[in-house]
């Protein structure tokens, strides 16, 4: 067994609920955000594809680093071994993990 620690982070993104697993985590240079290093994807079978995992692959190919706000992520988790990133509706998410609270949206009527 390696010593090497995996991190689960759950955080919003544009009305969605991202589900990624990575190597390193750090609150980064820049305030308020999350910097996110080294995200792992499974082994890509010819039999099996994950659609929701091809879309993550597609969507952070080529990214070194990625740094999330503080005020989008849900949860974070130290894992024994990597999962299956995925997407998941944030309004089909059923758990016990209360939302941040957010301001209601304003609406104006002329």
């Amino acid at each position: 067994m390696t010593d090497e620690k995996i991190y689960r982070i759950s955080f919003y993104n544009q009305g969605d609920i991202y589900e990624l697993y990575a190597r390193e985590i750090h609150q980064g240079n820049m305030y308020a955000f999350l910097e996110i290093e080294g995200i792992i994807f499974g082994e890509r079978s010819a039999i099996v594809v994950d659609p929701g995992e091809e879309k993550l692959k597609t969507e952070f190919q080529g990214v070194t680093r990625t740094y999330i706000p503080l005020q989008a992520v849900i949860r974070i988790d130290e894992v024994d071994r990597e999962g299956s990133n995925k997407i998941i509706a944030a309004g089909s998410h059923k758990g016990n993990i209360m939302p941040f609270p957010q301001p209601p949206s304003q609406h104006r009527s002329d």
